[in-house]
């Protein structure tokens, strides 16, 4: 019996693992990806939109820089060749005048036509706006210029006191300096397809001599966008 026991003692199948510890056992998640919801076909709609959008203007933008590269064009030019103050005087502090003025527009396209379907310009003296007179429309070939004569008349302008005071002490008969300011409606044909309108701004200071007969002593212009 001592034997049997002792033989039983000694069996491997009984004796616990030394030196090896099972590692123990873990659950498994497993996750498995959801179906996103299918796309709403108006944010297709908004994707291709915005895509043929941009597309349009980086192509417009190609085309713009390919006309201005062959065109290259420029604005027309104001200014003035000559000028005659016929007679002037102050009555009671308002100014009475009569002024000739020859403008001369000017083309410097070399590819360009130029066209004016409205023109209208003012005659300031002392920030004071003392007459004003449209010019009839007309167009320009390429690198031409063109002469219209402007009358101006100032009736019954009132200025202000110092300035009117000033003119009845002399002052009008040492010359006079002035602003012409001009607006004009302007179309560039850029071939027999292509035209672009826009506003055309013209300023000249002009000093003249005192009347009668009073010329232009001096012109300086600049021509604007």
């Amino acid at each position: 019996m001592h034997h049997g026991e002792h033989r039983a003692d000694h069996s491997p199948h009984h004796q616990p693992s030394q030196g090896h510890p099972q590692p123990p056992r873990t659950a498994k998640l497993i996750l498995r990806p959801q179906a996103s919801p299918p796309t709403h076909p108006v944010a297709w709609f908004a994707a291709a939109f915005c895509t043929l959008l941009w597309v349009a203007i980086i192509l417009g933008g190609i085309a713009v820089l390919i006309i201005y590269l062959i065109f290259r064009p420029r604005n027309p030019r104001l200014e003035i060749s000559s000028v005659t103050l016929n007679g002037a005087y102050i009555d009671a502090g308002t100014l009475n005048a009569d002024l000739t003025i020859l403008a001369n527009f000017s083309n410097p396209n070399e590819k360009v036509y130029v066209s004016f379907s409205y023109m209208q310009l003012d005659l300031y003296y002392q920030g004071t706006m003392i007459a004003t007179q449209a010019v009839e429309p007309f167009e320009e070939a390429r690198g031409e210029s063109v002469l219209r004569t402007v009358h101006m008349i100032s009736s019954q302008v009132p200025l202000p006191e110092k300035v009117a005071d000033a003119l009845r002490g002399g002052k009008m008969g040492d010359g006079l300096s002035m602003e012409v300011v001009g607006s004009f409606r302007t179309r560039l044909d850029l071939g027999s397809w292509l035209h672009y309108t826009y506003w055309l701004h013209g300023r000249c200071d002009i000093f003249v001599g005192g009347p009668p007969n009073g010329a232009l002593r001096s012109s300086r212009c600049t021509t604007k966008h």
